[in-house]
């Protein structure tokens, strides 16, 4: 269990996002051809209803040429709405009353992403992964590496959670400050460290959490290869009683995570996020699922591996999309 105090939350922004070009060309036969092409582009929602919807691409045409042969050009199919897949995946997820839960989902092959509600939310435990990417980041700025005190504490803190050695590792970083300067430059826009030595009610959002996730397992990243294994490794092998989260989603052993779980001391009520990268169907994904006034810390468990199987069979637009449930998920940005 985590040391706790409310904090006021941000305003979260959703990430911009580019879209991702695929066309492809059919043979032009004699006198008359066709061509065909897929287009596939981010997708994003900015509240808990809206998505960004795409503008269509020119379709194809087929002008004769001097020669009397026909020209093609290349044709778009529907723009899949990854967003509105994931909301509709999420929206079918029965939340407790008073609980909370957002979602942002990332396919490493395609780059495709999108994301389920704009809240903040603490971070809990999970803000260890951005904890030892800032202090990877802070060595590599000043070319050392890290020191066998500081490999004990990163090894304890993802590993087995183990809060002392967070705290260590935080005032080495220079607490809030020094976190949210790595922050920066990481890409992270709706992220604020905790104050003093509250590191687990640093305030974060889904999407930035993709956006850490990143920089730990993506290829334009600040951090170095050797930095990025040390992360991954890391991640792979989370003690036993540990093994939940979004690990519910991937096939087997096939995930690299860091959960989060602090019961809140002003409400009783529970923080439970879970955040890595699953493989399902032979496809990497990133995965972050935050979720907040859980009754238990058991039922907070059960309600993000239900949305983290969800998200990403939403995502990928799979029957099993969604769970059944009497109520649905009403993400927002209210805070403690």
């Amino acid at each position: 269990m985590e040391s706790s105090r409310a904090r006021q939350g941000r305003r979260a922004r959703p990430s911009r996002r580019r879209p991702l070009l695929h066309v492809a060309l059919a043979s032009i036969v004699i006198v008359g051809g066709t061509a065909v092409g897929t287009v596939y582009v981010k997708a994003q929602a900015h509240s808990e209803t809206d998505a960004v919807l795409s503008s269509p691409s020119p379709s194809a045409t087929s002008s004769p040429s001097a020669d009397g042969e026909a020209s093609v050009e290349p044709v778009t199919e529907p723009t899949v709405d990854r967003a509105q897949l994931l909301a509709d995946a999420l929206a079918s997820v029965s939340v407790p009353k008073r609980a909370r839960v957002s979602a942002a989902v990332l396919d490493l092959e395609s780059g495709e992403s999108a994301a389920y509600g704009d809240a903040a939310f603490d971070t809990a435990s999970i803000v260890k992964v951005d904890v030892l990417a800032t202090l990877l980041l802070q060595a590599q700025d000043a070319g050392r590496h890290l020191t066998a005190a500081e490999k004990t504490y990163a090894t304890a803190m993802i590993e087995n959670s183990d809060n002392a050695s967070a705290s260590a590792l935080w005032k080495i970083i220079g607490e809030a400050a020094g976190l949210d300067a790595a922050n920066k430059r990481f890409g992270l826009t709706d992220t604020a460290g905790g104050d003093g030595m509250l590191w687990g009610l640093t305030r974060t959002t889904a999407a930035d959490q993709l956006t850490l996730l990143q920089q730990v397992f993506g290829d334009d990243t600040k951090l170095s290869a050797a930095s990025q294994a040390y992360v991954q490794g890391l991640m792979r092998q989370i003690a036993t009683d540990q093994h939940w989260g979004v690990s519910a989603a991937a096939d087997r052993s096939a995930w690299a995570l860091k959960n989060g779980w602090l019961a809140r001391s002003t409400t009783g009520l529970w923080d439970i996020n879970s955040i890595g990268r699953v493989t399902v169907d032979g496809n990497d994904y990133l995965l972050a699922v935050l979720s907040d006034g859980n009754a238990t810390q058991a039922g907070g468990i059960s309600l993000v591996e239900a949305a983290a199987r969800a998200a990403v069979a939403g995502f990928t637009g799979s029957d099993g999309g969604s769970s059944s449930a009497s109520a649905s998920a009403s993400p927002s940005s209210a805070s403690d």
